[in-house]
Parts: C-alpha cells; structure tokens; sequence
C-alpha cells in the first residue's frame, strides 16, 4: 500500500457506528498534516464523503466533482470530521482533493470549532 496523503482521498470502513454518525464503506478525504503522515501514524484525521448532502448542513458541505475514481458528484461531510483507526483505510489513494477543496474543508471545520 502507497504512503498516505493530505487531501488524498481513500475508502475507509466506518462502521459500527453510534447515533447520527455516517458509517459503511465510503470515501474520506485524509485531513492529516503530511509531517504526521510520514510517521504512519495509528490514528488518522478524515473528513467522510458522501453523495447526499442534508440542507440544514449546506454551509458545512463541501462540493466535489467526480475524478478518478470518485465517480459521482459528491460532498465533505464537515460535521462529521473524526478521527479513525489507520486499519479503518483500504487500499491506495482512488482520487485527491483540490488545494481549493482542502481549503474550504479546513475553514469550515474552524467555523464548525468557533475558531
């Protein structure tokens, strides 16, 4: 398996899940900072992806267009930005996020922390 990547983007099981928490299997884009990804380390900060986006949420989403193999319209799921088991990711990189989209993600999740 390839070294991981900031803003790369990569399918990660997220079940079991509690309450309101998106699960299965699905895209996150990798949040982490590329220093800590160079020490492999066994947590990892993600941002799940999804095709739907909830209108309540919309000034949280963030819109990505298909590439790769992403292969359908989708959006960053701020609000549920966690941290994941390093076992939780499957295989390689399928596609990566734009500085722009990694931009956007990382202002919102400040807005979604009061900062």
């Amino acid at each position: 398996m390839e070294r991981l990547s900031r803003a790369g983007i990569y399918l990660a099981r997220l079940d079991p899940v509690k309450g309101a928490e998106v699960g299965k299997l699905r895209p996150v884009m990798m949040l982490c900072a590329e220093e800590i990804l160079a020490v492999d380390p066994p947590l990892l900060f993600v941002c799940p992806l999804s095709s739907q986006s909830s209108p309540q949420f919309e000034s949280l989403h963030v819109p990505l267009l298909p590439r790769d193999g992403l292969r359908v319209p989708s959006f960053a799921l701020v609000e549920h930005c966690r941290a994941i088991s390093r076992r939780r990711v499957l295989g390689n990189r399928i596609a990566r996020a734009t500085d722009e989209e990694l931009a956007m993600v990382l202002h919102r999740l400040q807005r979604l922390v009061g900062l």
